[in-house]
């Protein structure tokens, strides 16, 4: 915490099960505040794969803004190039995973195509090079026939594939920015209510 920051109010309970409707409107009017936040900690995150190239002909970040770039030059619409710019967010701390993470956070905000596209995405560009490292390549046909496939493939094939071009056009993350605020303004579906 900063320094300058002044201290606001908090919560008053050690035990979850001992708060109160007191203590419970102290913490939604500061969720408000941090819930409108969320886009600029998605900018700040996409900024952490500047640099890192595991190996791959460009960074992570670029890869994501080239996905992205691909997608809103062939006309798709603002919440499908937002999935594509977030597609590989949770490379950092979903090792192993890193589907789920981008899909966990655009779940909220995104129609069930899209989430399904993004959460599956991984399986589905492993047709590409999972037999270079002795798997199976085919493992998306398990999902042949869900209604979900052909847009996953298409999303691979058309836009998360070809975006390792150094050399191709690349909007900057700022272009993005006022879709993916767009996108992140109202959550569709959660939990918790919140003012529509």
């Amino acid at each position: 915490m900063s320094t300058n920051e002044p201290l606001k109010p908090r919560a008053d309970f050690t035990d979850l099960a001992t708060s109160t409707q007191e203590d419970w409107s102290i913490i939604a009017t500061q969720f408000t505040e941090f819930a409108g936040l969320l886009p600029d900690r998605i900018m700040r995150h996409l900024n952490l794969l500047d640099g890192d190239f595991g190996g791959f002909p460009v960074d992570r970040r670029t890869h994501s803004l080239q996905t992205a770039t691909l997608a809103h030059e062939d006309g798709r619409d603002e919440e499908y190039v937002v999935c594509a710019l977030l597609h590989d967010i949770g490379d950092t701390l979903g090792t192993y995973n890193h589907p789920d993470i981008a899909a966990a956070i655009l779940k909220p905000f995104v129609c069930e195509d899209n989430f399904w596209m993004v959460e599956h995405h991984g399986i589905f560009q492993g047709y590409n090079f999972f037999h270079h490292l002795g798997m199976d390549r085919n493992m998306r046909e398990q999902f042949r026939g869900d209604p979900h496939f052909d847009q996953t493939e298409e999303f691979c094939a058309k836009y998360d594939c070809p975006a390792f071009d150094e050399k191709a056009e690349t909007h900057p993350l700022e272009f993005f920015e006022p879709m993916l605020r767009r996108v992140f303004a109202q959550p569709r579906q959660t939990i918790y209510e919140v003012d529509n």
